[in-house]
């Protein structure tokens, strides 16, 4: 038996009183930022739900392919020894690409437990009531919070070896450096011979992807100010949404795509607990990007990160790749 540790509450902020915390510490660097993770609350849910459905944005096809057509080859990579699994997926969203994967795992009569984990409680409440009724028998536990918070979580759910999922480019909204953070804390919490699939977008034309990022409908757009209508909902701020535009931009050398809003004049914001913001005619707030990689760059991550590529995956024009890797021995 162990010891019972009471937890000072100082030592976890609230959900809000984070927010709070990351959106002031954005608004006050140089240069502005936001995190993209406050993207998704109900209204942003839905707002990204259109934009996978754009003719723009590639993405969510192309990985949608690879998930339709190649379906029993990567659920085969994933049943390994045959022992049962925890299918732990990062950023589940609405798992209309994942489905397609634990229904071949359910048809192959592998025992697994799907654990999505999303930082919107939106998303989990619908997957947890959703997914049971599409695939009866599913066994399923979803989590609300952080990506490595969740891990550890999970680890404690069961001793059962863990295949963890990252798709739809969601490591591409990390610089490399950071994405190289991730993976490598990603292998720490991973046993030995664990697996991880994830999903990178390819480097390819310039336009195909700048296109991706600022749709003719205008709907990125509005994805991205929804952020700011979000602030001043739960946070008190009064940002001008009309005095601010969406600014995608395409660097074909990095392979970075970011976005921005631009303050169209002279203004100021005010926000309960900080100072006035002040911002300048034509100032920017990074809000996001969105990195490409070249299929060398996925294999060298996946080297410094101690995994060893075991598969990868395309869709037809090799726009888009899913790649297994396994936990090797030295981490």
């Amino acid at each position: 038996m162990g010891t019972t540790t009471l937890q000072n509450p100082a030592e976890k902020l609230s959900f809000k009183e984070q927010f709070h915390k990351d959106i002031t510490n954005g608004l006050l660097s140089e240069p502005r930022h936001l995190d993209s993770k406050y993207f998704y609350d109900a209204e942003g849910d839905k707002l990204f739900q259109e934009i996978m459905k754009c003719d723009e944005y590639y993405l969510t096809n192309c990985e949608m392919e690879i998930f339709t057509s190649q379906t029993e080859a990567i659920a085969n990579q994933l049943r390994g020894d045959g022992s049962p699994f925890d299918l732990i997926e990062l950023g589940a969203g609405d798992a209309t690409k994942s489905i397609h994967l634990l229904r071949q795992l359910q048809s192959d009569g592998i025992e697994f437990t799907y654990v999505p984990v999303d930082i919107s409680g939106n998303v989990i409440a619908e997957l947890n009531t959703s997914l049971p009724k599409l695939l009866p028998g599913l066994k399923i536990e979803g989590m609300e919070g952080e990506y490595f918070e969740m891990l550890k979580k999970a680890a404690e759910l069961s001793p059962r070896r863990k295949v963890v999922l990252f798709m739809g480019a969601n490591i591409g909204n990390m610089t490399k450096s950071r994405a190289g953070t991730f993976t490598a804390s990603l292998r720490r919490y991973l046993s030995t011979g664990d697996l991880a699939v994830i999903g990178f977008d390819l480097k390819k034309n310039p336009q195909t992807i700048l296109s991706a990022y600022d749709d003719s409908e205008g709907i990125t757009s509005r994805f991205n100010l929804n952020l700011l209508k979000r602030i001043n909902t739960e946070l008190g701020a009064d940002f001008n949404i009309d005095k601010f535009k969406h600014y995608a931009s395409y660097d074909p050398e990095t392979g970075s795509c970011k976005s921005y809003l631009i303050s169209t004049e002279k203004q100021e914001v005010h926000m309960p607990g900080i100072r006035v913001i002040q911002f300048a005619k034509d100032e920017y707030i990074h809000m996001e990007i969105s990195q490409k990689y070249t299929i060398d760059e996925v294999t060298e991550l996946a080297a410094r990160s101690c995994f060893d590529l075991i598969q990868n995956f395309y869709d037809s024009k090799k726009w888009f790749l899913d790649t297994v890797w396994r936990a090797s021995l030295s981490s």
